[in-house]
């Protein structure tokens, strides 16, 4: 019996082991896998290469200096000609009482409260070429920010917690989350349907088709792939109509286009009010006009910059809406292990 006892007690014993040695120890680090993004504080894993504002070779719109100014010319104080405020982005701050305001106006959102303010994810792209470029202008040049940046290489890029209320998209900031996706953009066709000036500057042809072609002055643009080399899906140029002017683009990257799609699927779990659809006309497709104050009010889900102003035509004629929420919609359906 005693012998019997000693064996079950040792058994008892051993199974508790794994689960002991599973915990940290006071002090010990808990890395990062690199795929997470940040929401109200907490990590949501996406399956893309992300880069937080925190990490080495990030983007931080926290900061108040300019980050691409020599140092002892960066503080507000010294481009206070340029930026009007040291801060790029405030306070979701719509709708709280203000007892929730002072609760929360230190940061202290849950994650709860972000999920019932945030319910649109505006697409844009930036006009830039690249990620790094696209920092420096929103921050150093324009003072604004923007939740996420897209490279040509699928690197994202977070540069505020989504609690934050980024300015990217005039009224829709107190409930949208933003992305800007590195991309020269959108132009009228030339004469008899040639191809724009800035298009033949930013996309050449090599023995395996189109490329992109980062002008010299960018050097290798800070993308953060070594020596990759950007091919826009399709090849060829898309025309399409957008505020009933004609417009030529070509398509973002694949690997563009997979960071979107994973990313997109992770927000609408973090953000469960947000959901996967776009603006549609009549008849099913995209819709290619603004949104009216009354439509925009209703609608939740991706949206184009362009669906928020008469002013602006990101993402453009070529980006894939059906595409972009029918993969996300099947990685939600099977929600794979991220490596």
């Amino acid at each position: 019996m005693h012998r019997l006892l000693s064996t079950c007690v040792s058994l008892l014993l051993l199974s508790l082991l794994p689960a002991c040695a599973s915990r940290p120890r006071l002090g010990d680090e808990s890395p990062r896998r690199g795929d997470e993004i940040v929401v109200a504080g907490r990590y949501f894993h996406t399956g893309a290469p992300v880069v937080l504002w925190s990490d080495p070779g990030g983007y931080d719109a926290y900061r108040t200096e300019r980050r691409f100014a020599p140092w002892d010319q960066a503080s507000f104080a010294k481009s206070s000609g340029s930026i009007n405020s040291p801060e790029r982005f405030g306070l979701r701050r719509a709708g709280l009482d203000d007892a929730q305001l002072e609760r929360v106006r230190g940061g202290g959102w849950t994650l709860e409260e972000v999920q019932d303010k945030v319910d649109q994810f505006v697409i844009h792209y930036d006009v830039c070429g690249t990620s790094r470029t696209c920092f420096r202008v929103l921050h150093d040049v324009r003072g604004l920010s923007v939740h996420f940046m897209l490279d040509i290489d699928g690197t994202i890029y977070q540069t505020l917690d989504v609690k934050e209320r980024a300015w990217h998209a005039g009224p829709a900031n107190d409930r949208s989350v933003g992305i800007e996706i590195a991309h020269i953009g959108a132009y009228p066709p030339g004469e008899d349907g040639a191809i724009p000036p800035t298009l033949k500057e930013w996309y050449g042809k090599d023995e395996q088709g189109t490329r992109i072609t980062l002008p010299a002055r960018l050097g290798d643009g800070g993308v953060r792939t070594p020596d990759f080399i950007g091919r826009p899906v399709g090849g060829e140029p898309v025309v399409g109509v957008l505020h009933g002017g004609q417009l030529m683009q070509y398509d973002l990257t694949p690997e563009q286009y997979d960071s979107l799609i994973k990313l997109t699927a992770a927000l609408a779990v973090a953000l469960p009010n947000m959901e996967l659809t776009y603006p549609k006309d009549e008849n099913g497709m995209v819709l290619t006009r603004a949104m009216s104050a009354e439509e925009q009010k209703e609608f939740r889900g991706l949206i184009g910059h362009f669906h928020l102003t008469d002013g602006k035509i990101d993402p453009g004629p070529a980006f894939r809406w059906q595409y972009v929420t029918d993969e996300a919609g099947k990685l939600l359906k099977r929600r794979p292990r991220v490596d």
